[in-house]
C-alpha cells in the first residue's frame, strides 16, 4: 500500500504523486463512484489517497480525509455537482473587468462556495494592462466593495508583469487554486509564475466576448520556489450544494455581521420587518449587488433582484 497526492484527474484516470516524488497512474475501485458520493467524481486534485501497486494497474482503495474542497455545478445537465480540487491553503479567484466581462453574481457565487468549505479567496484583477478608463471606474467600484468585505484584491497582468511578484509571495510553500471563467487568462498566468510549463492558452470570441475553453480537467504543478498552483476548467458557474438556506448568510461575512442586529433570530433577510441587513442595503453599508447575490442564491433564481 502507497499514499500520495492526487496532482491530476481526467475521470477515469488519476496521476498521484508519493513523498519520495515517484509518479503513479491510477484508476479506482467501482464502488468509490457509488457509496454516498453526490458529486459526479469520487476524487479531485489534491486529495490525499491510498492506493495498491502491482504489475498491471495501480488501484485507489482509499481517500483521506479532506480539510477542505471545492465544488460546481456539473457540465451535463444534471443537479450533480464536481469537486474541482480539495485540501486548498487559498483559492486566488482570477476575474476581467472586460476582456471578458465577469459579472458580481458570479464572484459572489464563488466567494459564498469558498466561505462554504473554508477556503480563504483573494481577488486577482488581471489584464489590467488592456483597461480603458471606463474600466478602471468599474475595477476601482468593484474592489471598493469587497476591500470592504474584508477580501484582499490584486491587480496584476500577465502580459507585463505588474505584481506577480506579489502574487508569488502569497502562494509560497501553499496548494493555490487558480479559478475564474474561461478567457481570464488563468493559463497565462500560471505560464508567467511557473516558466516551463507551457500551458495552452486560448483567445477570447470576438462575437461572444468569452474564452475558450483550453483546460478540460484540473491539474496540479508544483512551483520551484515552493507550494503548488491548481489550474482548473473554465467555470460558468456555481450552485448552492449542500449550503442550507437558514445558512446562506454565514457566507456572506458583511450580512453575517450585520444580522446580530435584526428583530428576528431567525430572519431570512428578506422579507421580515425591522431587517438590519436590508437597512444597512438601503443606507449603502451593504452593497446592492451583494445583496442582490444573495436573494438570488436564496430564491436560486439568478433574474430575480432586488432593485
Amino acid at each position: 500500500m502507497k499514499e500520495g497526492l492526487v496532482i491530476k484527474s481526467t475521470g477515469s484516470w488519476y496521476t498521484v504523486k508519493t513523498d519520495d516524488g515517484e509518479i503513479h497512474d491510477c484508476r479506482i475501485k467501482g464502488r468509490f463512484r457509488m457509496e454516498g458520493i453526490r458529486t459526479t467524481n469520487p476524487i479531485s486534485v489534491g486529495d490525499i489517497v491510498e492506493f495498491n501497486q502491482d504489475k498491471d494497474s495501480n488501484v485507489i482503495v482509499k481517500i483521506n480525509d479532506r480539510k477542505n474542497y471545492i465544488i460546481r455545478k456539473s457540465t451535463n445537465l444534471s443537479k450533480s455537482s464536481q469537486i474541482i480540487a480539495a485540501n486548498i491553503d487559498h483559492a486566488f479567484l482570477i476575474v476581467t473587468v472586460n476582456y471578458p466581462l465577469t459579472t458580481s453574481t458570479f464572484i459572489d457565487r464563488f466567494l459564498a462556495a469558498a466561505e462554504a468549505y473554508n477556503i480563504p479567496v483573494n481577488i486577482v484583477f488581471n489584464k489590467v494592462d488592456r483597461y480603458k478608463e471606463k474600466d478602471l471606474v468599474q475595477l476601482q467600484e468593484l474592489k471598493d466593495v469587497y476591500q470592504n468585505i474584508g477580501y484582499r484584491c490584486f491587480e496584476v497582468s500577465a502580459i507585463t508583469g505588474l505584481n506577480i511578484d506579489v502574487l508569488k509571495a502569497e502562494m509560497k510553500g501553499k496548494i493555490n487554486l487558480l479559478s475564474g471563467h474561461s478567457g481570464v487568462g488563468k493559463s497565462t498566468l500560471i505560464n508567467y509564475i511557473q516558466p516551463g510549463l507551457e500551458l495552452k492558452t486560448g483567445e477570447i470570441s470576438e462575437s461572444h466576448s468569452s474564452g475558450r475553453h483550453t483546460t478540460t480537467f484540473s491539474e496540479m504543478f508544483e512551483l520551484d520556489f515552493s507550494g503548488y498552483i491548481i489550474d482548473t476548467p473554465g467555470i460558468r458557474g456555481f450552485g448552492t450544494f449542500d449550503m442550507k438556506k437558514e445558512e446562506m448568510f454565514h457566507f456572506f461575512p458583511e450580512i453575517f455581521r450585520t444580522s446580530n442586529k435584526c428583530q428576528f433570530h431567525n430572519c431570512t433577510h428578506m422579507h421580515e420587518p425591522k431587517c438590519a441587513v436590508k437597512e444597512a442595503v438601503e443606507t449603502g453599508d451593504i452593497a446592492v449587488s451583494r445583496y442582490d447575490s444573495y436573494w438570488g442564491m436564496m430564491s436560486e433564481d439568478e433574474d430575480l433582484k432586488y432593485r
